[in-house]
């Protein structure tokens, strides 16, 4: 049986940071709450929060982080828990795909049976991530983008900053990297 998730954009802080809560029935899943709890709660309030999502661990992504564990009790999940592999987390179907470049511990979190990837700050509309910070790596990233090439061009991608894209158009675009 085919059940729809719902995803709901929530943009916060200063840097305009994209958190994502996806939603399936009275279920949700929380991407890179980086900022304003009270915003990012509106959607969480009288839901199961079956966890947090990080891409990547720079301030503007992981915010309210401790408050949403504090308040739902609820599990995070990162690069320093998460292997490259399938998981399911209470229905939320998803590959975890190693993507370092703009950091070291950078993630994108692929769902197949929704054609959607959220991609943090590794892949954003006519862009990709900066390498030049702390963490970043040029080669990395070069390499991150040559994965990217074995998934399917139709794949939605949720950026951590800025509007959704296809990966098919993102890899077009990002041509002088790969």
């Amino acid at each position: 049986k085919e059940v729809n998730m719902k995803i709901n954009v929530i943009n916060v802080g200063f840097l305009n940071e994209n958190c994502y809560v996806l939603m399936i029935n009275e279920k949700v899943l929380v991407i890179d709450p980086g900022d304003d709890f009270d915003n990012i709660d509106k959607f969480l309030i009288g839901n199961k929060v079956c966890g947090v999502l990080i891409t990547h661990r720079h301030f503007d992504h992981i915010g309210a982080l401790d408050m949403i564990i504090d308040k739902y009790n609820t599990k995070y999940y990162d690069k320093s828990n998460l292997e490259e592999k399938e998981y399911n987390i209470d229905g939320f179907c998803f590959e975890v795909i190693y993507t370092p470049g703009h950091k070291e511990d950078s993630l994108t979190f692929y769902f197949p049976l929704y054609n959607v990837m959220f991609t943090g700050d590794f892949i954003f509309k006519n862009a990709i991530g900066r390498c030049d910070l702390k963490g970043g790596n040029i080669t990395d990233m070069r390499n991150s983008l040559i994965k990217m090439k074995k998934y399917d061009r139709d794949i939605l991608v949720y950026p951590g900053h800025g509007d959704k894209t296809f990966l098919g158009v993102e890899l077009d675009n990002n041509i002088d990297y790969i």
